[in-house]
């Protein structure tokens, strides 16, 4: 046990990340030595940043405070403390139950950890954070919470209404990461395409995206988690117009069918989701469209099933996720329907339509062979460079792999010409 030293362990989303990121500066202007995600464990201090999104995170974040709550009975580690989405929702009741842990925060009060350990939050260091990224691509967060209040997503709950970042922090942020040496910003929120209009009045996603393409130094730029309904079009002619906007754009659209688009309080229809992605593939030539669908939502019939995999063929996503219903307390759904399709239905459904998509996967791949691309250089491993395209996001996205012929430096761009294609990997070589 190494005093001095604060080890912080990230669950879920790279909205927490960014979280971590900060709290990270903190501690390490306080005096603490502090490490993120460690494979082994040495510090005095435990800081564990919880999801509690659906049943399967809220389960890892569970266990993993178990973890350390074993390790500090062995005195192998001396205080333990949790913040957090999960904490945020339940912290009254986790604090009853582990009784071990030092102290629960939420996911707003977490600066309060460090008076709690005699220390000072620094409000001038606010934009500050060490990155836990490689250091040419950060994550930037623009907003918090969400207004949409869909049926099934407990994160209204957790997080609150909407609150957008003053976009003169957001791009002096960018600024200051452009200075040491970030090429590559990831622009998240839980829904970016609301952003401004809780604090302009109206929506601002297309000014601050013209804004952050336009700084000096900012290489790439990509877009995580639009919104269908009221889709801000005024965005699309932006994305057009600057090279260094990767055309991209993750959309979780959830479903098509009509009856389901209306259980799911999505405010949107099939017709219109039709027509957006046509817009956008219309005003964005080129642009790989990532979304994320349900299965298993209540009153998801086989007719609506039978809809949603007609859409995936239909629609050709170059990008596709998907996962199951699962009922999260206090939501509408958890009220109101009842959760009555099996496990082994949602499965089934689930693994269908993966399949469909995994095929179309392969053909988009297989049609770049013989494409030049720029590629930014990721890291490297025994056999390959490890690199991505503008329409490729960190660890969710496919990678492209680059033979050791010649010497590349990580975090570098270089026009690769792509030789080979798997289903979710490109193979390539640097022109």
């Amino acid at each position: 046990m190494v005093k001095n030293r604060v080890d912080i362990i990230t669950l879920g989303c790279s909205k927490n990340l960014v979280d971590s990121e900060h709290l990270m500066r903190q501690f390490e202007a306080a005096g603490y030595e502090v490490r993120h995600d460690a494979e082994k464990v040495t510090g005095e201090i435990v800081v564990i940043n919880t999801c509690g999104f659906i049943g399967d995170a809220k389960e890892e974040s569970i266990n993993m405070i178990l973890n350390f709550v074993a390790a500090k009975a062995k005195k192998k580690i001396k205080k333990l403390y949790v913040m957090g989405c999960l904490s945020e929702r339940f912290m009254t009741e986790l604090a009853g139950e582990i009784p071990e842990v030092d102290k629960f925060y939420g996911k707003f009060d977490w600066n309060k950890l460090l008076d709690d350990l005699g220390k000072e939050y620094v409000p001038d260091l606010r934009l500050e954070r060490i990155l836990t990224t490689p250091s040419h691509y950060a994550y930037i967060k623009i907003a918090e919470g969400c207004n949409r209040m869909c049926s099934y997503c407990a994160i209204p709950i957790i997080t609150g209404h909407y609150q957008s970042r003053p976009m003169e922090d957001i791009i002096e942020e960018i600024e200051m990461l452009v200075r040491k040496g970030v090429k590559e910003f990831q622009i998240i929120a839980q829904d970016l395409t609301y952003y401004g209009m809780d604090i302009y009045k109206k929506f601002c996603i297309a000014e601050l995206v013209d804004r952050i393409a336009s700084v000096p130094g900012v290489e790439w730029v990509r877009l995580h988690y639009a919104y269908p309904a009221r889709f801000p079009y005024d965005l699309l002619p932006v994305m057009r117009k600057h090279a260094n906007v990767c055309k991209y754009l993750d959309i979780a659209l959830q479903h098509i069918s009509d009856n389901m688009l209306r259980m799911m309080h999505r405010h949107v229809t099939k017709e219109e989701t039709y027509e957006l992605l046509s817009r956008i593939r219309k005003e964005v030539p080129g642009i790989h469209i990532r979304t994320t669908l349900m299965v298993g939502h209540p009153g998801e019939g086989e007719s609506d099933f039978e809809e949603l995999k007609e859409f995936v063929r239909k629609a050709r996503f170059e990008r596709m996720g998907a996962f199951a219903y699962s009922e999260e307390e206090g939501t509408f759904s958890a009220e109101h329907y009842s959760d009555d399709i099996p496990e082994e239905v949602k499965q089934r459904r689930l693994d269908e339509l993966m399949a469909i998509q995994e095929e179309i996967a392969a053909e988009i791949n297989v049609s770049k062979v013989g494409q030049e691309m720029k590629v930014i250089i990721d890291r490297e491993e025994e056999e390959y460079y490890i690199g991505r395209t503008e329409f490729d996001s960190p660890e969710v996205d496919p990678e492209v792999l680059i033979g050791k012929e010649k010497p590349l430096i990580i975090g570098d761009f270089y026009n690769v010409r792509i030789t080979d294609a798997q289903t979710f990997d490109l193979f390539g070589e640097v022109l």
